[in-house]
């Protein structure tokens, strides 16, 4: 029975109930320490953090495998930088702009979109961005087991003669799933690092995967002199063909990182200060330009040596003899790759999940929940094997990004020119609940954004449905996104503006309440209790303000 009792009591929802902090907007049920905003001492990242954040993100796989994308699809070297270049560029500004409501209002992308959202039409864009979290995560823990995988090869060759002890049914190989379990395993400790630290894993990848990148192009230029890899390598598309190729792919590099442009608030309320994060336009579309100059030069070396586009790095290092860099390589993707996945998923959906349910939830649980169920749950293998029109799908989720970094934007700089009122977004029935936790002004800038480009997301599902010129409008569609959200969001509000939320100026959590109990713990205020004698007796009240003291 007690066995039996203790069973009971672990599955009891208030086993699992968050310990309610003295200092907190908690009033109501709606936040936990996690998703008040960032009390002061938390408050560590700095410009350094920033640049190390970026040039480690430059270097993932992911910037890789599209820069060399662009040589797939018939583009030259010169006509992919420029387009590369402009994408960055873009989300970069993108970037800052959203960067900055977080280290100004020091609060997560669940909690500050209510403003122009509504408080309860918010929970739209948090959930879906918790699916697609999820899933993205479990994509990118099967890259890298890839990254393992390789290590694994270069100690013991012998990995790659592993008998297969699987049905081919289940989409993955006897050496695979134990490689995707090693890494999953490695991953998971970082899961448990809190936010305002992870940055001393940024700072590693800062420095590792640099050097190794420089020791590929290297590499590349040495086995394939540019002159006969690089320059030599020129477009097979032209004409109309080619403006719409170059359009969608700079729309594709504004995607990579479209996800984040919008979370990224969930990162700069940890900044030392608001002009911290202003390096962000700078070092992006210059780290970024560079590392995908880098994929594209080793890419076209590889075409020579190779005899094929082998976009994947991965794809590239299973070709090298040299076994110490191979292990090295791989070993830098393996943490670029950890570092993503944090980044752009995990950290994301905890926050997420925090704000679905607060009472349960903080961001290292929600991190817990993503690893299982985006992990193994989703069986991501299978993603990648059956579910092409699935996998585009996930990538079509652009069109939604969009619009959601445009109207946050509008909201904030045009709308209400950065006069929030931070303690009411806590409040379910306060001045951003709108009508019935609906602005209806964010609702008609989706509806007006999405919907013309769904027929373009339906032909990249399912290329068999015809739709005519339609899908050019989805290979623009973070751009077309932005903008006419934009446009539309602020015409709806300067013609029906929602005068409740209008405040004078900007209402943050430190003008109205103590969020940090060291920093308050050593003030005294006005009127202080002086306490003689035996402790509960002959307490009397005295008013510093009024009072003068002799020494």
């Amino acid at each position: 029975m007690p066995q039996s009792g203790g069973l009971v009591n672990f599955f009891r929802p208030s086993r699992w109930a968050l310990d309610r902090e003295e200092m907190t907007f908690a009033n109501h049920g709606w936040s936990n320490k996690d998703m008040d905003p960032v009390p002061p001492r938390l408050r560590t990242w700095t410009t350094w953090n920033y640049i190390s954040y970026w040039v480690s993100d430059a270097t993932s796989l992911s910037v890789w495998e599209l820069a060399s994308s662009m040589l797939a699809i018939g583009l030259s070297w010169r006509q992919a930088l420029p387009c590369i270049a402009a994408g960055y560029a873009i989300i970069s500004v993108v970037m800052v702009l959203t960067g900055t409501l977080g280290a100004r209002l020091h609060v997560a992308f669940p909690v500050l979109n209510r403003s122009s959202f509504g408080f309860w039409f918010s929970y739209f864009t948090v959930f879906s961005r918790v699916l697609l979290s999820m899933f993205w995560f479990g994509i990118q823990t099967y890259n890298g087991s890839q990254c393992v995988y390789q290590m694994l090869k270069a100690i013991w060759p012998s990995i790659a003669r592993m008998p297969n002890r699987l049905p081919v049914s289940a989409n993955i190989t006897s050496s695979g799933l134990l490689c995707y379990f090693l890494y999953w395993l490695i991953q998971f400790p970082f899961l448990f690092v809190t936010p305002h630290k992870i940055r001393w894993l940024f700072f590693a990848k800062g420095v590792l995967a640099p050097i190794t990148w420089l020791a590929m192009i290297i590499w590349a230029f040495v086995k394939v002199p540019a002159s006969q890899g690089l320059f030599s390598q020129h477009a097979t598309i032209g004409g109309n063909y080619f403006s719409w190729a170059w359009l969608s792919a700079m729309n594709s590099a504004l995607g990579v990182y479209a996800s984040l442009s919008v979370n990224i608030p969930d990162f700069t309320r940890y900044a030392k200060n608001e002009r911290a994060q202003y390096v962000q336009p700078f070092i992006i579309p210059i780290a970024f330009t560079l590392c995908s100059f880098v994929g594209i030069a080793v890419t076209s070396a590889g075409i020579q040596l190779y005899g094929e586009v082998l976009w994947d790095p991965l794809r590239l290092i299973d070709h090298w003899d040299n076994r110490a860099a191979a292990f090295f390589a791989s070993f830098v993707f393996s943490l670029t790759t950890i570092g993503t996945n944090i980044s752009a998923n995990s950290l994301g959906a905890g926050n997420d999940m925090t704000a679905l349910c607060p009472k349960y939830i903080n961001i290292r649980r929600g991190q817990i929940i993503c690893a299982i169920i985006g992990g193994w749950a989703l069986c991501p293998w299978n993603i990648l094997a059956n579910a092409t029109g699935f996998l585009s799908f996930m990538d079509g989720y652009t069109i939604f990004l969009g619009p959601f970094a445009g109207i946050m934007v509008t909201d904030f700089y045009l709308v209400h020119k950065g006069c929030v009122d931070v303690p009411a977004l806590y409040d379910t029935s306060g001045r951003y609940r709108y009508t019935a936790g609906f602005n209806w002004r964010a609702v008609l800038a989706m509806l007006v954004t999405v919907g013309p480009t769904l027929p373009g997301l339906i032909n990249s599902i399912d290329p068999t449905i015809k739709i005519g010129y339609a899908t050019r409008l989805f290979d623009i569609a973070w751009m077309y996104g932005f903008v006419v959200a934009s446009l539309v969001y602020y015409v709806t509000s300067y013609l029906f503006p929602a005068h409740d939320t209008y405040v004078d100026g900007l209402i943050s959590a430190d003008d109205v309440m103590s969020i940090d109990k060291e920093y308050e713990k050593d003030r005294k205020s006005p009127t202080e209790t002086v306490q003689s004698g035996i402790e509960g007796k002959d307490k009397k009240s005295v008013n510093v303000e009024t009072t003068d003291v002799q020494v």
